[in-house]
């Protein structure tokens, strides 16, 4: 078999006088002679995107809606690990002429993942595209970067979205996402798939904790901020574009299985599911990725209504809308809303899908889109809108300026990169739940500690999935540098004598001459589907293990790291519960700062804590229902937006105008006092209550909150702002055929269980 020349090693300068040499050499061959405005980097970027569609056949075009997986340019052209083909990659690149190239999750280049190999692999199938390519159009290279980038073994991994979250920290979201957005563009990766916005209701779905919050306003503030982290101006390569996903309503499974039918009425998709996603185009998002499912019986990505109607019409979206995983084929497979692979693609690129990930056979998807539009079933007229958006797309991120990265700037800039970031949103996320008899903060100077549970110790639950590999890092490795829980608590009180039981009997023989116990419980990593489960509590095995040292009558401390709020059994009677998630690579570290006091908990849940099996799907938000006793009222085990302190605070009432307008900016004004004996952070949710409305409407909804950190003692005066739009409901009859409008009327501005009235004309 024919292989590729030695993978290219490019310094900066080189890739650039190398693209600079390409893109001066390109030329339309045929009747359209003369200079080609489309590499013309100084020209705006609609007249090279129509410069160059009127160059392209048809071939070329459908090419550039393609996506294939890299594991069909190497090794035996399959998806076996080995080096790149060039036979290969002539298949993929040269006779499909494929416009992007992705790695699922663990598609690391072998035998050697580390960054610098990642650029050289990306160069190499890039020099390939553009030197087998006429119009020299680059491939764009895309990756799952879901808490960092995370299919690099080096890379530092953030903690996951749903801790993320329990930090309410736009800011720090943001850092994360730039050095997220950082470490893959210096290893060519200019198309990341994140972030999440499907917000998280029902414990029972396996991609949970990739999702921010139950709540939409909460969601979409912090996806916002992690869109423009990662979309940071780049100097030194091109740009990168982060990723809406999965438009819509993915999370939503009626059976809380992955991919199963949704059913949603359009109020609640309006009004719920689709505003954390507006958020993100509002932030400038490039690109969205369609959900796999279906809503109401329909494949969201046969859907016209969701993906013209709604993305392009209603909600703005002027990006490119991308496939998941071979959701074109599994129309026929799956869903069974067609008879063939072509028929599936005409149902998918009508209705609005500009881009396949198809990811394992492109000729059979290009000659198929080929098929439906020679016989009309796709119009000339569709390819060309979504080529259009696929090429303003690389010119926007200027792939055609600077194609190439520098493999031996990747190490620099992925080793090591964001850790104190890292390290901060760890901290940040962690919840504390339940602290009785003030059990934290622990003394550094107590004599014995004992380390128990079946999280203490593993860095791969502790990761969780979509680390190194899809389902999480594989039993062989290679092993992300991570400091474990016991490891973090060894290096944070050195002179204690920290023993680790690895079993429940070791655990009570220990804690009989311990000063208190620490049981670090989690659960199997995973992602989508074997992340489900039906059952989503502590197992018995673990509420056992905390039971029998709780009967020592020695301190307990319960770290949980979970991809979901567990229901806890007896373990919520433990001395103190906190919630770590899936805290990354420094999250012991993290823990360790919080239970032994260097760091003050902040962490507020950004989702409802269940209390028993059964509360799913669950948000605070909930509807009223017409029974007035318990069993239709919202009661969680802890509420949206728990969170205790080391410390205590005091929040004002709030102040506001008594009038606005439609399109108003609401200003609400509130003072924050620490009224304990340490400094801490606290956040403040602002809540709207609408007393009397036409359609139901929640109790309260979270319009804007705060965050301050403060001396005992301290008071500050903190300000949040609201457009008054935030407001909308789709108001008519059951259909819910009716408009977004804001109703006039009376409402409650609510901050620290508060309010004040507002009168809106």
């Amino acid at each position: 078999m024919l292989r590729t020349r030695p993978t290219l090693a490019l310094t900066a300068a080189a890739a650039l006088m190398l693209a600079s040499a390409h893109a001066g050499t390109a030329q339309e061959p045929g009747a359209e002679q003369g200079p080609a405005a489309y590499q013309d980097a100084a020209a705006p970027v609609e007249r090279r995107v129509n410069d160059l569609l009127r160059r392209m056949t048809l071939e070329e075009k459908v090419g550039q809606m393609t996506q294939i997986r890299v594991g069909k340019l190497r090794g035996d052209c399959n998806n076996v690990p080995g080096p790149l083909v060039e036979s290969c990659m002539k298949t993929v690149l040269g006779e499909a002429k494929v416009g992007s190239i992705l790695s699922g999750g663990g598609d690391n280049p072998a035998p050697d993942p580390g960054p610098k190999a990642w650029a050289e692999m990306t160069n190499q199938i890039q020099k390939y595209a553009l030197d087998n390519n006429r119009l020299r159009i680059p491939v764009i290279y895309g990756a799952d970067g879901v808490h960092g980038h995370s299919n690099l073994p080096s890379a530092v991994m953030f903690p996951h979205q749903i801790g993320l979250g329990a930090t309410w920290n736009p800011e720090l979201i943001q850092q994360a996402g730039k050095a997220t957005g950082e470490a893959m563009r210096a290893t060519g990766v200019f198309w990341n798939f994140a972030p999440v916005s499907d917000i998280a209701r029902d414990t029972r779905w396996g991609r949970y904790y990739e999702a921010y919050s139950e709540d939409p306003f909460l969601a979409g503030s912090l996806a916002a901020a992690a869109v423009k982290g990662m979309q940071t101006p780049a100097k030194d390569t091109a740009q990168l574009t982060a990723t809406a996903k999965h438009f819509a309503g993915y999370s939503e499974p009626k059976n809380g299985h992955d991919r199963s039918a949704a059913f949603i009425p359009v109020r609640q998709l309006q009004d719920t599911v689709l505003p954390p996603f507006q958020a993100q185009f509002d932030a400038g998002v490039k690109t969205v990725m369609i959900n796999s499912g279906a809503i109401n019986g329909i494949p969201v990505h046969a859907s016209r209504y969701m993906l013209v109607e709604q993305l392009r019409e209603r909600m703005g979206f002027q990006g490119v809308a991308v496939s998941d995983w071979e959701d074109l084929r599994k129309l026929v497979t799956h869903h069974k809303v067609a008879a063939d692979y072509p028929a599936a693609i005409a149902i998918s690129v009508n209705a609005g899908v500009d881009m396949a990930m198809e990811p394992s056979n492109a000729a059979e998807f290009t000659q198929g889109l080929l098929t439906v539009v020679r016989d009309g079933r796709v119009s000339q007229r569709r390819i060309d809108e979504a080529v259009r958006r696929i090429l303003k797309l690389k010119f926007e991120l200027g792939l055609f300026e600077r194609p190439f990265v520098d493999p031996a700037a990747a190490e620099r800039a992925v080793i090591g990169n964001g850790v104190d970031i890292a390290r901060k949103a760890a901290t940040e996320s962690m919840v504390l739940l339940r602290n009785e008899k003030s059990t934290l903060p622990l003394s550094t100077s107590v004599k014995k500690l004992v380390v128990a549970g079946d999280t203490a110790d593993d860095a791969r639950r502790q990761l969780g999935g979509w680390t190194v590999e899809w389902q999480g890092v594989p039993a062989e490795g290679p092993f992300p540098e991570t400091t474990t829980v016991l490891e973090g608590l060894k290096a944070a009180a050195p002179q204690t004598e920290i023993s680790h039981a690895k079993d429940q009997a070791s655990a009570v023989a220990e804690a009989k001459s311990a000063d208190a116990v620490v049981v670090v419980l989690g659960e199997k990593e995973g992602a989508e589907g074997p992340g489900d489960t039906e059952d989503p509590s502590l197992s018995p095995a673990q509420q056992q293990l905390v039971d029998a040292v709780q009967a020592t009558g020695k301190p307990v401390v319960v770290v949980l790291l979970t991809g979901r709020g567990r229901v806890l059994g007896s373990v919520s009677d433990a001395d103190a519960l906190l919630s770590g998630w899936l805290p990354g690579t420094e999250g012991g570290h993290a823990v360790a700062d919080v239970l032994f006091g260097k760091a003050n908990p902040s962490g507020k849940l950004s989702v409802s804590w269940p209390k028993t099996v059964g509360d799913q799907p669950m948000s605070y938000d909930q509807l009223p229902g017409a029974n007035g006793g318990a069993s239709s009222k919202y009661d969680p085990a802890y509420p949206f937006g728990y969170g205790l302190s080391y410390t205590s605070f005091e929040v004002g009432a709030p102040t506001t105008p008594s009038v606005a307008k439609a399109r108003d900016n609401v200003k609400v004004s509130f003072t924050v006092r620490n009224t304990g004996s340490r400094a801490g952070t606290e956040v403040v949710p602002v809540y709207i209550q609408q007393p009397v409305s036409a359609v139901q409407v929640p109790e309260r909804r979270l319009v804007g909150f705060a965050r301050a950190t403060l001396n005992p003692g301290e008071q500050k005066t903190l300000e949040v702002t609201f457009d008054t739009d935030q407001l909308a409901l789709t108001v008519g009859d059951v259909d819910g055929a009716g408009r977004r409008e804001v109703a006039r009327g009376g409402y409650l501005v609510e901050a620290g269980g508060k309010t004040a009235p507002l009168t809106l004309r």
